[in-house]
């Protein structure tokens, strides 16, 4: 059985759940720059990354979790060598032991300016 996770982010326009909890302690997880008001931030990598990582933060406390419950990260970067940006700004957000973790260069993301998404999982409590 599923349960979809209100995180406090306005639905967008494509058909998805922010975070979706099954078996009563897996988290599905998936996010990018997205701003409280739905907006996406197109701006610095470094700042779209900080946004990508605290929306994640929330889909996972909103579900009862914490970050330390997050068990594997899929980066999407427009940009291979933004990765040493983005590797400083996760670190603000995990430590050791890291989530399992794998990072691929993408041609595009669907909004233009967006450089950064992630597909996340967790084991909550």
């Amino acid at each position: 059985m599923k349960q979809v996770i209100d995180i406090g982010l306005p639905p967008l326009r494509q058909p998805f759940s922010w975070a979706v909890k099954a078996s009563g302690s897996m988290l599905f997880t998936a996010h990018g720059p997205v701003r409280e008001d739905g907006s996406i931030h197109t701006g610095p990598v470094e700042e779209q990354a900080r946004l990508t990582f605290a929306n994640l933060r929330r889909a996972v406390e909103a579900a009862g979790g914490t970050l330390a419950d997050v068990t594997q990260v899929l980066i999407y970067m427009t940009e291979v060598a933004d990765m040493p940006a983005i590797d400083a700004v996760y670190r603000e957000f995990f430590e050791a032991p890291y989530p399992n973790r794998s990072s691929m260069g993408v041609a595009g993301l669907v909004v233009p300016g967006m450089k950064i998404e992630i597909v996340a999982y967790a084991m909550l409590p």
